[in-house]
């Protein structure tokens, strides 16, 4: 059997972008909280931009999934504004891919660190799962 990762290339890139709405905002889910974008949103979008980088590269029936996150928040951002996550592959061992990850709102960056995907083979992970 191929290995999963063999196509994968550090230096592969991804991106998402989003617009902050209230939804995504830490006052949306939490009361008293000011309508800044949440911590959560922006790690989903690096997730997201990270399995965007290497999802045309493996083989079918195979995703990544994250394992591992290391971020930190450095600014707020308020609604409206455009955020744009980035992902670069820095690493790839066995079926472990790591991502050195950034986002910015247009005026600053606000989010940066690393995350950790794996490969999984779909079928078996459904199987795992007690789904088919």
């Amino acid at each position: 059997m191929t290995e999963p990762l063999e196509n994968v290339r550090v230096g592969m890139t991804g991106r998402k972008e989003i617009v902050v709405s209230r939804e995504l905002t830490v006052g949306h889910h939490v009361d008293g909280m000011p309508f800044v974008y949440a911590t959560p949103m922006m790690i989903l979008a690096m997730e997201i931009a990270s399995g965007d980088a290497v999802k045309a590269h493996l083989p079918p029936g195979w995703a990544t999934v994250g394992s591992e996150i290391n971020v930190r928040h450095l600014a707020p951002t308020p609604m409206g504004r455009m955020v744009v996550a980035t992902a670069r592959v820095i690493e790839v061992s066995g079926r472990s891919i790591l991502f050195a990850v950034e986002a910015h709102d247009g005026a600053r960056m606000i989010g940066e660190g690393t995350h950790r995907r794996g490969a999984v083979n779909l079928d078996s992970f459904a199987k795992r799962l007690g789904g088919a």
